[in-house]
């Protein structure tokens, strides 16, 4: 089996002064860094957890990842089988539940993929195209919960 490997440097530059003398003494802010980027992320815990809202955090990042990834198998997928895509957006939403210990996970995410394509012959197997999608992508395959797909296929004519 063949292996990739990754990695990633969290840097975390919350410290206020105090370090974490206290559970509102510090800053969740942080920094993602990954070498050879064009540019590191700002990051913080989610708003509910004392975060910035103004930075990424990593519940985002997560939900991101599912629909990125799945993006990019569906172009591959659509290429494969002549499908011509002229446009791609998802409105991806997902639900995290929090425990009462205060751990939680992520028990839903819906992606909404708006599609746009050339050949309104190739509409149902656009739509198909999901579910394999689906199957292929490695985020999915990390997940331990149903991801559900809301797929929009529009056709749009050169006029």
């Amino acid at each position: 089996m063949k292996q990739h490997h990754y990695k990633a440097k969290i840097q975390w530059t919350g410290n206020l002064g105090q370090g974490t003398q206290t559970y509102s003494a510090y800053s969740r802010a942080h920094t993602i860094h990954i070498e050879g980027k064009y540019a590191d992320l700002l990051a913080s815990s989610d708003p509910s957890f004392r975060g910035d809202s103004s930075k990424y955090n990593p519940e985002e990042l997560f939900l991101s990842s599912l629909s990125a990834c799945h993006m990019l198998w569906y172009l591959h997928l659509c290429t494969v089988h002549k499908i011509e895509v002229v446009a791609y957006s998802d409105d991806a939403s997902g639900t995290m539940e929090e425990a009462k210990n205060g751990s939680g996970r992520f028990t839903a995410v819906t992606l909404h993929p708006e599609v746009e394509i050339a050949d309104a012959d190739k509409v149902e197997k656009a739509k198909q195209l999901h579910e394999e999608a689906n199957q292929m992508c490695f985020i999915a395959n990390s997940c331990n919960f149903v991801i559900a797909h809301k797929p929009s296929i529009k056709v749009v004519t050169n006029s």
